[in-house]
């Protein structure tokens, strides 16, 4: 846990992003939801009419969710998403995890209500069954902090621009430290360091913007003390 206090800085930095000239100041607001399935467990051979199944309830669940809108596969842009990211099961009991994502805080709770209201669904639909939902907040959208402090952003700006770099200003459908930092009091918006294909197998980095984000880092600092 970073003590800010002991750290002494008003602004910060992360370098976190892909393509030489992103200065990112918009996040995801994310929350963790987890969905259980409560079944009722007994030996398979004297099952008739007294097993309730929580793997089939959970399996039924999964099949209602929306598969057209509203998951990583089908969105882009400024478009949120629900995602299920860990399914583990028994007869008894189904713990499914979500993530829960959209640039505008107040529309996860949206999205929380559709899949409590599905989960709940599918329980009704097996006697015996039982859903149980819970949220757990894991950050939010840094844009509302970084905006009552626009110079931070711009300083950024202003140093891509003296070494020749064109800056590209966009939302990070993700989080980055940045976004915890920025709502403990740190504001701190995220600039390129030369990675692709996050979280994937494939993931790489360019080290040649490795090498200029330092240079970028290093200008923001001089900006700063021009400035102050």
């Amino acid at each position: 846990k970073i003590n800010l206090k002991k750290l002494g800085a008003k602004y910060a930095y992360t370098v976190d992003g892909q393509s030489r000239g992103e200065v990112e100041t918009e996040t995801f607001s994310a929350d963790m939801m987890i969905v259980k399935f409560h079944g009722k467990n007994i030996h398979p051979g004297y099952a008739k009419n007294k097993m309730v199944n929580a793997v089939k309830v959970a399996s039924r669940f999964i099949e209602s969710l929306p598969k057209d809108h509203l998951s990583p596969e089908t969105t882009e842009g400024k478009e949120g998403f629900v995602h299920c990211v860990s399914f583990t099961a028994n007869e008894e009991l189904a713990t499914l995890k979500f993530i829960i994502r959209d640039f505008v805080t107040e529309k996860l709770k949206d999205y929380e209500d559709i899949v409590k209201d599905l989960a709940e669904k599918a329980a009704l639909q097996f006697p015996g069954a039982r859903a149980e939902c819970a949220v757990k907040e894991q950050y939010r959208n840094m844009k509302y902090v970084l905006d009552q402090h626009p110079q931070v952003g711009e300083n950024a700006i202003e140093a891509m621009k003296r070494l020749d770099i064109a800056p590209i200003l966009s939302p990070i459908r993700g989080g980055t430290d940045g976004s915890r930092l920025s709502f403990m009091g740190l504001p701190c918006p995220n600039i390129f360091a030369g990675e692709h294909s996050f979280h994937s197998k494939l993931e790489w980095v360019a080290a040649q913007d490795m090498e200029m984000a330092v240079r970028v880092i290093v200008t923001i600092a001089q900006i700063w003390e021009e400035r102050a």
